[in-house]
């Protein structure tokens, strides 16, 4: 009998794992969690990334799993963020980043990116030996992405889009059609995300500044 991080279906004559089809399909939930700002999007990211680590392992692909450990720690540390965020007020509180935390996530993305890129290119246990500019700058921009998220920052939206204006294409040239899909979804998704977490910033904005009283 198999075990069951090997189940799975046939789709076209390729094996799916269930592992890695419930893992994505949770990854495009917490996105929808998220444009509404409810604490479940961490435990949901939680999970998706928990059976996308363990599909990753039984697929053997070393640098897939260590992205899902590293969304389980950030998630983990977000729902930390959220929890407190939301005892002080009934709902959660958005907002730009400041210029320097802005400053921060950038030379973030950029300098992790380059060390990360390294780090894929000559490791070999890794298996990220191709394009591993493209690869870092993927797992770092989410990295930052979901870290700008933890602390409630409309910019982690931004971020996303940027992850994916390389995921994308980067996913259909290496001839992963299914996952370049969802990475489309998740493109759109981001953007309405976006648009909602500013209506929901200008809101609050409205509410906390005092009214001018004509003399």
């Amino acid at each position: 009998m198999s075990s069951w991080t090997q189940a799975g279906i046939t789709v076209l004559g390729e094996k799916v794992l269930w592992t890695d089809l419930v893992g994505n399909v949770l990854s495009l939930g917490t996105v929808l969690l998220a444009i509404r700002r409810t604490i479940w999007t961490w435990p949901v990211q939680i999970a998706g990334a928990a059976l996308l680590l363990v599909a990753s392992v039984s697929a053997h692909a070393p640098g897939n799993a260590l992205k899902q450990v590293m969304f389980l720690a950030l998630a983990s540390y977000g729902w930390v963020r959220w929890l407190r965020g939301l005892r002080e007020s009934r709902e959660l509180s958005v907002r730009p980043a400041t210029p320097r935390e802005r400053a921060a996530l950038i030379g973030a993305l950029a300098a992790g990116t380059a060390a990360v890129a390294l780090l894929f290119a000559n490791i070999p246990w890794l298996q990220i030996s191709w394009s591993p500019l493209a690869n870092a700058y993927i797992f770092v921009g989410s990295a930052v992405a979901t870290f700008a998220q933890s602390r409630a920052l409309v910019d982690f939206w931004v971020i996303w889009v940027l992850v994916d204006l390389v995921g994308v294409p980067l996913a259909f040239k290496s001839g992963l059609y299914v996952s370049g899909a969802a990475y489309g979804i998740f493109f759109i998704l981001v953007l309405a995300g976006f648009r909602d977490w500013l209506k929901q910033y200008r809101r609050q904005r409205r509410h906390t500044e005092p009214e001018v009283v004509a003399a």
